[in-house]
């Protein structure tokens, strides 16, 4: 037993560029992509030595194809850590990279563990068509595969109709809650893609971002420099045929992982560097799966109180970008929210949104954004399909 939490740091935080769907990382395993950012972040460290790693975490969404056997304990052994370092795969949709490191958090603060990796990943580009046994042998009929890049499948008959509507319908609900224009929401698609340009042009991910293994992908690949609102206004409506979510104003189908150290003030003495931040708060919230995309306002006002930080103490925030909608109604929704300092690099409309591994992504950001600035308070949150969202705040 622990007479209190121990503190934990932030160390590092690393990804890959996040590729399109069928795009420059489609070749590329989920697995291997989780073994490159293990690798990669525990290269920037070479005093650690790896076998002080008490466990690993990685988050993932789908768990039906390459990554189906535990792709945090497979990345470590694809990675090359001695045999003795665990792995767990852990699965909060969306939210699976932050859940993560929530747990990876947790562990060290009661004691558990020293030394943490948390991180996530997914391809869903490889993602794959599942086929459900029948309920006899020797089906006449023809048998039906089901894709399991995004959405619901298998869907069981007692959950309500209404619950189980495609995240982009959801993503509709949000905007007329709130009466958001389609204009308003190419506007702020068209600001995450100048937003991210301008931050790789000028160096602000190279601390970050690492190479994936065998494949050269020198940014993120959604990225649009060229976008314009006249460009994004011609694009049709994507899920209802008087909506107003397109292509252009959701995050897109990804590929990536991304990867964070933790550790205790003795990790942090075996590891010998300065930490990016230190985890002050989280919180998790559930929410009715038709608003799913709202499900941040609870948990940022509860992440906020249980962290006794006040709004406009955070220096930077990290709202994943679901899709434009959701972002905005979650920003009407908390006027005491400083819109200004909302994914101030980009978010994942331009960066894009590979499901398992956008949480440790926005987490790793906030750190990187926190050692940047030199001092400050930052917050981390995203929404989760089903009714759900996480929230956490970092400090330096």
């Amino acid at each position: 037993m622990i007479e209190r939490p121990r503190d934990v740091y932030i160390v590092d935080a690393v990804r890959t560029p996040f590729g399109r769907y069928g795009g420059a990382l489609s070749g590329v395993r989920p697995d291997d992509l989780a073994a490159g950012v293990l690798r990669a972040l525990l290269d920037r460290s070479p005093d650690l030595d790896p076998a002080r790693i008490d466990d690993v975490l990685f988050g993932n969404a789908n768990g039906a194809g390459e990554e189906n056997r535990d792709v945090a304990r497979m990345a470590v052994l694809l990675a090359g850590l001695p045999v003795t370092v665990p792995g767990a795969a852990v699965n909060r949709l969306c939210g699976s990279g932050m859940e993560a490191v929530i747990q990876a958090a947790r562990a060290i603060a009661l004691g558990d563990a020293s030394v943490a990796v948390a991180g996530g990943v997914e391809s869903m580009s490889r993602a794959p068509w599942v086929l459900p046994k029948p309920e006899r042998a020797f089906p006449a009929k023809d048998q039906r595969l089901h894709s399991t890049t995004l959405g619901w499948r298998l869907v069981n008959p007692e959950m309500p109709q209404e619950w189980t509507i495609p995240l982009g319908e959801s993503a509709e609900l949000v905007g007329a809650k709130h009466g958001i224009t389609r204009e308003a929401q190419d506007a702020f698609a068209l600001a995450s893609h100048r937003n991210a340009a301008r931050a790789w042009s000028e160096g602000l991910y190279d601390g970050e971002v690492v190479p994936p293994r065998g494949v050269t992908l020198p940014r993120d690949e959604n990225i649009r420099d060229t976008t314009s609102l006249q460009a994004l206004a011609a694009l049709k409506p994507a899920f209802l045929a008087d909506g107003t979510i397109t292509a252009g104003n959701a995050s897109p189908l990804n590929d990536g992982a991304a990867a964070l150290l933790l550790a205790d003030e003795d990790g942090l003495a075996a590891i010998g560097r300065e930490p990016l931040a230190r985890v002050r708060a989280a919180a998790v919230t559930g929410i009715d799966p038709r608003y799913f995309g709202l499900g941040p306002v609870d948990a940022i006002r509860k992440v906020l109180a249980k962290a006794e930080v006040a709004p406009d103490d955070l220096r930077t925030i990290e709202l994943n970008e679901a899709y434009a909608a959701q972002v905005l109604g979650c920003l009407a929704a908390l006027p005491e929210i400083d819109p200004s300092v909302v994914n101030p690099r980009g978010g994942a409309i331009a960066i894009g949104h590979p499901l398992g591994a956008s949480g440790a992504r926005i987490t790793g950001a906030v750190a990187h954004q926190l050692a940047a600035a030199g001092s400050g308070r930052g917050l981390a949150a995203l929404c989760i399909g089903v009714g759900q969202a996480l929230a956490l705040v970092l400090e330096r």
